[in-house]
C-alpha cells in the first residue's frame, strides 16, 4: 500500500487551500491543449516537447542545485525518471502526435476518461475503495463526456489516427497515475518533477531528431514563443507539481476525476484562442460531469458522536 498521507491527514492549511489548488490546476491543464495545438502548428510535435521537458527540468532543478537540497534516494531518483517517461514523454509525446490532426477540444475529451480506467486500477492494485457512489459519479463523467465526443465527431474533421494517439495517450498517463501512487517516491515533489522532466527530455531528444523530414520547419513567430513560455511554465512546472500533489492529498480515483472538467473547460479555450466550434450539444454534456464530479470526490459523511 502506498505510504503517501491521506485526505484525512492534510493539515487545516492545506485542506482550505485545496479548492483553489484544484481550480488552478484545471485551469492549467485546460489551456495546455489550447497552448499545445498552438505549438504543433508551428514546430514539429516532439521537437517541441524535447525542449520544453529540457528546459523545464534546468529551471526546476536550478534553485534547489544552488541551495544544495537536490537531495533524494537513487530508488526515488528513479521512480520519478520512469513515472516521467510515462506522464511526459509518452503521454504528451502521443498527445501531441494526435494534436496534429484533432482538434484541441476532442484532444482534451479523449484524455478526460483517465478517470474511469484509473478509479478500477486504483481498486485493483492499490487498495481504494470503489463505492456505488464513486461508480455512479464515474458514470456520469463518462455520459457526460460521451455526450460531447458524439456531437463533436458528427459535425467535426478529426482523423482516426490522430484519434488513436490520443488514445495512446491517455493509456500512458493512466499508467504513470497507478505508478506514483503504488511506488510512492518520496522526496521533494518539486526536485521530482525536474527528474521527471529530464527523463523526458532525455528520451524525446534522439526520437525527434531521428524523426525529422526536410519538410518539417520551425516558424518563429510569437505564437511558438507564446505557448511554449506557457508549456514550459504553466504546464510542465506548476501543473505538473499541483497535479501529483493532489494525488497524495485527494487519492488517485478523487484526482482523476478533475480529468472530467476538462472537456468543458478545454472547448471554451479553444473557442476563445482558437476559434473552435462550441455548440449547444457540448454545453449540455458539462451537467452531467459536474455531478460525477461531485459524487466521486465528496467526503463520506461522517458517523455521529455517540
Amino acid at each position: 500500500m502506498s505510504s503517501v498521507s491521506s485526505p484525512a491527514a492534510v493539515s487545516p492549511m492545506k485542506s482550505s487551500l485545496l479548492p483553489l489548488e484544484i481550480g488552478l490546476f484545471c485551469l492549467l491543464w485546460s489551456f495546455a491543449f489550447v497552448a499545445g495545438k498552438i505549438g504543433v502548428t508551428y514546430c514539429p510535435p516532439l521537437l517541441l516537447l524535447a525542449a520544453r521537458f529540457s528546459l523545464a527540468g534546468v529551471l526546476i532543478l536550478v534553485i534547489p542545485m544552488i541551495r544544495g537540497e537536490l537531495r533524494m534516494s537513487w530508488r526515488d531518483a528513479a521512480v520519478f525518471a520512469i513515472i516521467g517517461i510515462a506522464n511526459n514523454a509518452l503521454y504528451l509525446g502521443l498527445g501531441y502526435t494526435g494534436l496534429q490532426t484533432v482538434s484541441a477540444g476532442l484532444g482534451g475529451l479523449i484524455v478526460s476518461a483517465n478517470p474511469v480506467f484509473t478509479a478500477v486500477f486504483a481498486a485493483l492494485l492499490l487498495g481504494e475503495p470503489l463505492t456505488f457512489r464513486k461508480v455512479a459519479g464515474l458514470a456520469l463523467g463518462t455520459l457526460g463526456v460521451a455526450m460531447i465526443v458524439w456531437h463533436r465527431m458528427s459535425v467535426g474533421t478529426d482523423q482516426l489516427e490522430g484519434i488513436l494517439y490520443t488514445l495512446a495517450a491517455l493509456a500512458s498517463i493512466v499508467t504513470g497515475t497507478i505508478l506514483f501512487k503504488q511506488l510512492a517516491p518520496k522526496g521533494s515533489l518539486w526536485v521530482g518533477n525536474g527528474i521527471q522532466n529530464l527523463s523526458a527530455g532525455l528520451v524525446l531528444w534522439p526520437v525527434a531528431l531521428g524523426s525529422l523530414s526536410i519538410h518539417d520547419e520551425i516558424v518563429l513567430n510569437a505564437q511558438l514563443i507564446g505557448a511554449f513560455a506557457y508549456l514550459v511554465l504553466g504546464g510542465s512546472i506548476l501543473a505538473y507539481v499541483l497535479w501529483f500533489h493532489l494525488l497524495k492529498v485527494c487519492g488517485a480515483t478523487a484526482a482523476s476525476a478533475y480529468h472530467f472538467v476538462m472537456p468543458p473547460l478545454a472547448m471554451i479555450f479553444a473557442f476563445l484562442v482558437l476559434g473552435e466550434h462550441v455548440a449547444l450539444q457540448d454545453l449540455l454534456g458539462v451537467i452531467p460531469v459536474a455531478i460525477g464530479i461531485y459524487l466521486v470526490t465528496r467526503a463520506p459523511a461522517r458517523a455521529p458522536a455517540a
